[in-house]
């Protein structure tokens, strides 16, 4: 049964925020069940709820008692001397080209039914000659920071949330998921081995001005937005090429104020072990089961003091499970990680979701703690 829209004045979840990445009780349940997709999804198909259907984005957290949790990313990179063109070849798929004095490179990206989301359905990296092309690339870059965008999010955001953004991920991920592709990386990395090693050392050196800029600007709060899925980097991969690259980083963040968190959204059984080496301040997306490969006993014993972001299964949103199935999680999750808890849903909720469930939790949260 749907409720008239109804506006909720927004709390201070600004200050709650700042108390949880301080290790400080916030004396709230903060709810950030990351809307985005789900609006962005319904909207554009037309299935907004009727209550909602002239709701903006931040009228919907307002109306579901809920936290914005991330902002729009505010760092920016642009070259020299290599040139970017892009070309639409039709309603779906784009092509991107990276004009350089050692050749050409080019990725195409293909989006969805919706043109919200995509993924590459031709990779930049295609061999160990665009590497060298690639490190021109790389060489020619140049970041700085969008202050307008970092303005504007603010006042939009108001004290809804804490500035949280993420940047490209590190350079294996990277190669993983932006660049090469898993099946043709670990290929890569198998029958050429020193020359994934430099191009690993490179793109690592060429982050440094990256983050001298995120440092310098010193935001709240930032995300290593990895995707970490423990099928894809098992331990051996996370303790050679993952660890030392989030200690180096975390080591600069923390220096400059600036608190972290890693996004682990897939499996997570595997990479238990070693998930209390990580030295980031929180853990983000964790999923336990029926979705995930976890338990939420098994999760806090992992993270220990660190701040769990999420925790609900996003299945729960669905209409096929109990109600009841949904406030037991709930409880659970609040139980076992309040006070260094950002309750949300792991990853995000789908499209199909029921608004209500959302803001039956915003409502239960209220009344707890």
């Amino acid at each position: 049964m749907t409720q008239p829209m109804q506006p909720n004045a927004p709390l201070n979840y600004t200050q709650f925020m700042q108390d949880v990445f301080a290790g400080k009780d916030p004396g709230k349940i903060i709810w950030q069940p990351r809307l985005e997709f789900w609006y962005e999804v319904n909207k554009k198909r037309g299935a907004l709820p009727a209550h909602l259907k002239n709701a903006s984005l931040e009228e919907v957290y307002d109306y579901c008692h809920a936290s914005i949790r991330y902002f729009s990313n505010p760092l920016r990179v642009r070259y020299k001397n290599v040139m970017v063109r892009e070309t639409k070849l039709d309603d779906k798929n784009l092509r991107r080209t990276w004009e350089t004095s050692l050749g050409t490179l080019t990725e195409i990206i293909h989006y969805d039914e919706w043109n919200i989301s995509a993924y590459n359905f031709e990779y930049i990296l295609k061999s160990p000659e665009d590497l060298k092309i690639y490190q021109a690339i790389l060489e020619d870059e140049e970041w700085y920071w969008d202050a307008e965008s970092y303005a504007r999010d603010q006042e939009r955001v108001g004290q809804r949330g804490l500035m949280m953004f993420y940047a490209r991920r590190s350079p294996l991920q990277s190669l993983f998921i932006e660049t090469m592709g898993f099946e043709s990386a670990v290929w890569m990395m198998h029958d050429h081995p020193e020359m994934i090693q430099a191009y690993l050392e490179l793109r690592a050196e060429r982050d440094n001005a990256m983050y001298r800029v995120i440092c310098d600007k010193h935001p709240p709060l930032f995300n290593f937005g990895e995707n970490i899925d423990a099928h894809m980097d098992p331990p051996r991969y996370w303790r050679k090429h993952l660890l030392p690259y989030y200690r180096l980083r975390t080591s600069q963040l923390h220096a400059a104020g600036i608190a972290t968190s890693i996004h682990i959204d897939g499996a997570m059984r595997p990479l238990l072990r070693d998930i209390p080496d990580c030295p980031t301040t929180a853990i983000e997306a964790c999923t336990p089961l029926p979705q995930g490969d976890v338990t939420v006993a098994e999760i806090k014993e992992a993270l220990g003091s660190k701040v769990m972001l999420d925790g609900i299964p996003a299945l729960y949103f669905l209409p096929m499970y109990p109600l009841e199935t949904l406030r037991d999680c709930v409880r659970e999750v609040v139980d076992t990680f309040y006070p260094h808890l950002v309750l949300g849903v792991s990853d995000e909720p789908p499209p199909d979701s029921d608004i209500e469930r959302i803001r039956l939790v915003g409502e239960m949260v209220l009344e707890m703690v």
